[in-house]
């Protein structure tokens, strides 16, 4: 099956950010075979289906490095809270109602909201990871998973080894778009001795490790108080950083913190939304460029942020650290385009498939409605999609050449459905949470 995406203009995010006016994309199977002015493509080229993409935009994909995607039953729980605060009281205790079919539809919410903002691929970490990935195989995305890990405790043994079922039954299963990572929660959830469990398992299974680091003040203050070094410093010292880790947050990071992830070449999950709401503080992710490490974007979860729109967080990505460091040339909306893009790519060694247009990689494809008047008079796309766009300009979205939504219909996941399930859910879990009284009245 051949498709052809014509009179397009197109942001490849390759190298040299090469940008077609009025190009022509075409897609066979799961790849691109051709992208470039449509006079390059020879007038014999046959294909089966034709899209016109007139007032359109494509671009990669974008990808969202650190989620928590069953964290959607948790909308709006808890808002206002440290931290700290947030997990210990509100979260935790309804985390352990969670029962393991529930992730599966609580996942496809997230998924569908997603998909519908753009997001081709995920980075997820929680628990009941088997309904996550029944639910990234029915819906067509990308999905990279990890079982949280927490110890050692009675059931941290039990955590490794769904880690392993995990990657047993599904590393590089559904077309090849689900892959698995080892996922230490943080250094305050897990003793040294755990983490380096954690560590000879992800060695063992050849996978990278994906884990919270230097998320809150708090957290840096009680492992220098506990370990006397920084959470960086501690994972340096135990070897941890010797392989692929994808951190998320990093915000509280000293100079020689940022020398170590630079040197041992982390990637960097930035979540500046979830950040800002927990008032967690904000990265210094100027300083992080300047040394070179990778730096992608994550919205965390939807209990935490409350949204999981990648085009809010290269917004804010993009204007919170020029008001912070007074320096409006910071953070350009290339860069956090780029971020959300290729960057993402890179931070989970994906950058040979994904996160950028170029022929041989796969069709991970949005197009982009650019009709509405806050992307005219047309310009500097990249400056209007930071800047003014919105998830909902979305229009049609392709994971490994399937079409996963067209004309902002979603094709693959049935929201009624999907709502059901997960209002089933919330009424189970949460009613426990209301007084009597309240329950009354319903």
């Amino acid at each position: 099956m051949k498709t052809l995406i014509d009179n397009i203009d197109i942001m490849t995010m390759d190298e040299n950010h090469t940008f077609y006016k009025n190009g022509c994309i075409l897609i066979e199977g799961d790849s691109i075979v051709y992208l470039g002015d449509k006079s390059g493509l020879g007038s014999g080229t046959e294909y089966q289906s034709r899209i016109d993409g007139k007032r359109k935009l494509a671009l990669p994909g974008f990808i969202n490095t650190h989620t928590h995607t069953a964290m959607t039953l948790f909308r709006g729980q808890g808002s206002d809270m440290p931290l700290m605060s947030w997990l210990q009281e509100k979260i935790w205790p309804l985390e352990d109602k969670l029962k393991e079919t529930d992730t599966y539809w609580l996942s496809l919410l997230a998924i569908a909201e997603m998909i519908r903002g753009g997001v081709t691929t995920f980075s997820d970490m929680y628990m009941f990871m088997e309904g996550t990935a029944q639910a990234v195989r029915d819906s067509g995305v990308r999905g990279i998973l990890a079982r949280g890990l927490q110890g050692p405790d009675d059931n941290s043994q039990k955590r490794l080894q769904e880690t392993r079922e995990l990657w047993q039954d599904w590393q590089d299963k559904a077309e090849g778009r689900i892959q698995v990572m080892a996922g230490p929660h943080a250094i305050y959830t897990c003793q040294p001795s755990y983490l380096l469990e954690i560590a000879e398992l992800a060695d063992e299974l050849d996978i990278g490790i994906h884990i919270h680091l230097s998320e809150t003040r708090q957290e840096v203050e009680d492992c220098y108080r506990e370990y006397n070094k920084s959470p960086v410093r501690l994972l340096y010292d135990l070897g941890i950083l010797d392989r692929h880790v994808l951190a998320a947050h990093c915000v509280h990071l000293s100079p020689e913190d940022i020398d170590i992830l630079a040197e041992k070449e982390v990637a960097i999950s930035h979540c500046p939304i979830s950040n800002l709401k927990l008032g967690s503080g904000i990265a210094s992710v100027g300083a992080m460029l300047e040394k070179g490490i990778t730096l992608s974007l994550g919205t965390d979860g939807a209990a935490s942020n409350n949204n999981l729109s990648i085009m809010k967080e290269m917004s804010m990505a993009a204007l919170i650290h020029k008001g912070v460091k007074e320096d409006p040339t910071l953070i350009s909306a290339s860069k956090a385009l780029e971020m959300a893009t290729i960057g993402g790519a890179s931070a989970l060694k994906m950058e040979d498939k994904t996160g950028s247009l170029t022929a041989g990689k796969k069709a991970d494809i949005v197009l982009i409605d650019t009709g509405s008047p806050h992307y005219h008079p047309a310009g500097d796309w990249a400056s209007h999609l930071v800047y003014s766009g919105y998830a909902h300009d979305v229009d049609t979205v392709w994971v490994n050449g399937q079409k996963l939504m067209e004309k902002k219909q979603l094709l693959t996941i049935d929201l009624e459905s999907v709502y059901s399930q997960v209002d089933a859910i919330y009424r189970r879990i949460m009613e426990r949470e209301q007084p009597k009284e309240d329950n009354k009245k319903q």
